[in-house]
């Protein structure tokens, strides 16, 4: 007989893309893909929430979604 792990949500990031000197605009929420470093999964979330839209010459960030919500708590 095998174990099974109990499922909850899948950790993911909710990304966001600056639009002003102190104000973001959320793009979208995303899952962690599984397998990446945390600097490689982070790019790869931007990537995925703008459909490889991103350029370098504009700002976002990929905030976990855990700590998301916990930052919301405040």
């Amino acid at each position: 007989m095998s174990e099974t792990k109990p499922s909850g949500p899948r950790p993911g990031f909710v990304v966001f893309r600056q639009v002003g000197d102190d104000m973001w605009q959320l793009v979208a929420e995303v899952p962690r893909q599984a397998g990446l470093p945390a600097r490689r999964a982070r790019a790869q979330a931007i990537h995925d929430a703008t459909d490889g839209r991103a350029t370098p010459d504009q700002s976002y960030a990929a905030v976990l979604r855990s700590e998301w919500r916990i930052a919301l708590d405040y």
